[in-house]
């Protein structure tokens, strides 16, 4: 080039031939509003989009409305409020107690008929598998409640009846369920 410039270095290109006022094509004014919009604009932007199916308070799903107000917080865990779950079918005390009076009652029952410990760790095993299957029917279709505090007495009495058992067996050296 005999300007100083380089090879790349070239002025703009000239405009297009079908440009009215010197623009290039993609540089065009918007196109002739729709033959049904009344005032310039396209059709779609005279009428509202429709409420968006989820929608509960029929604003539309991309309102521009404000939200509802929500309740302050209280200063202590800043951000918004979540929202609490809580169980259909709660655990409470009354339920729980009674569940495991009848494990002990239960329990007490079956240790009762024994003559020795080896009587009373196979009568609290029989307790214990059958107060277990109480529970899981309990916990099906009975009261959850009731459930644990049946299954958390025979857990225990269980466990104090093996205890005893190990006991016996480190002290006599001797397996006394034989």
């Amino acid at each position: 080039m005999t300007d100083g410039r380089e090879a790349w270095q070239t002025t703009a290109p000239p405009p297009h031939p079908g440009a009215a006022d010197g623009r290039e094509a993609w540089q065009t004014t918007a196109p002739p509003p729709h033959p049904g919009a009344a005032d310039g604009r396209e059709a779609w932007a005279t009428t509202p989009p429709p409420p968006h199916p989820g929608a509960v308070d029929g604003r539309g799903a991309w309102s521009t409305a404000p939200a509802p107000p929500m309740r302050p917080p209280s200063g202590l865990f800043p951000g918004p409020t979540r929202p609490t779950y809580r169980e259909a079918h709660p655990v409470t005390a009354a339920p729980l107690l009674a569940g495991l009076g009848a494990g002990v009652i239960w329990l007490a029952l079956f240790g009762a008929l024994a003559r020795d410990l080896a009587g009373y760790a196979w009568w609290t095993l029989c307790a214990a598998v059958c107060a277990w299957v109480v529970a899981i029917v309990l916990a099906l279709i009975g009261d959850r409640g009731t459930a644990v505090g049946v299954a958390l007495a025979s857990g225990v009495g269980l466990s104090i009846a093996v205890a005893f058992v190990g006991a016996e067996w480190i002290t006599t050296e001797n397996w006394p369920l034989w």
